[in-house]
């Protein structure tokens, strides 16, 4: 499905040089937008930036720490300088620390939070201070099923992402009276590099589509991990001017693992 609506305008997007955030990146080109890549990895940055503009695509490099507020804040003025004024954020970043809630380390739990509530928010504030001047705009966070759903190892991710969610929301309400839309996409299991870095031997696949029992985790009732592509058309449909009433929203992509909660 297309979006010409999206066609000329500007999106940028964190964590593009990951499973999800390159694939919402490719898809956002292709509905014919100019693209601001953000990651802290920028090899691969440069290389997802070099792929896309030989689709033809307008899409730039910016690598950043998102960590840090003022590389974020210079970075979107880049963007904007050379991409044109962002229409559209998508907040894709993320990283994973798995260990039970007593056995994470100071070191764990701090970097989650940086990167997937704090550097959320940085991006945000930067952007959507942009965005309100013009009186236009939407934010698209990916976040998780695992904000909603307690997971065994996943303390500090779930706390961060419960965390982006709700913040998220709050700028939605505050950010209205300026037209700017802010909603969530929280995928569950998604075929990625995350995903497949948490089990080891056999089809890493399984334990996600049958459950895991001992870890009070249910399956995944369609039978099938998601695509980064299943995420990415979530993003853009959230984005487009069809969800143009929906805003503080949560759309869960995850086969039915949480049972619709």
């Amino acid at each position: 499905m297309t979006y010409p609506e999206l066609a000329d305008r500007t999106a940028l997007v964190t964590g593009a040089a990951g499973g999800m955030g390159s694939v919402i990146a490719a898809q956002l080109g292709a509905c014919g937008a100019r693209v601001a890549l953000v990651d802290s990895n920028a090899e691969r940055l440069r290389l997802a930036a070099k792929n896309l503009t030989n689709d033809n695509v307008i899409a730039a490099a910016f690598p950043t720490d998102i960590r840090s507020s003022a590389e974020v804040n210079t970075t979107v003025a880049q963007a904007e300088s050379q991409l044109g004024p962002i229409d559209y954020l998508v907040n894709a970043a993320g990283i994973l620390r798995v260990a039970e809630g007593r056995r994470l380390s100071d070191e764990d739990w701090t970097q989650t939070l940086a990167v997937n509530t704090t550097g959320t928010f940085y991006v945000t504030r930067a952007v959507a201070d942009r965005m309100a001047e013009r009186g236009r705009g939407a934010v698209v966070t990916v976040a998780s099923n695992a904000a909603d759903n307690p997971r065994t190892g996943m303390a500090a991710y779930a706390a961060s992402k419960a965390a982006t969610t709700t913040f998220t929301k709050v700028m939605a309400l505050e950010l209205a009276q300026h037209g700017i839309r802010c909603n969530v996409v929280a995928p569950g299991s998604t075929d990625t590099e995350m995903l497949s870095s948490l089990w080891t031997g056999g089809d890493w696949r399984r334990p996600s589509i049958e459950g895991v029992p001992e870890q009070f985790r249910l399956g995944i009732p369609l039978g099938k991990v998601a695509q980064p592509e299943d995420i990415a058309d979530a993003v853009l449909f959230l984005l487009s001017d069809r969800a143009g009433h929906i805003t503080m929203h949560t759309m869960t992509v995850d086969g039915g693992a949480t049972l619709g909660h």
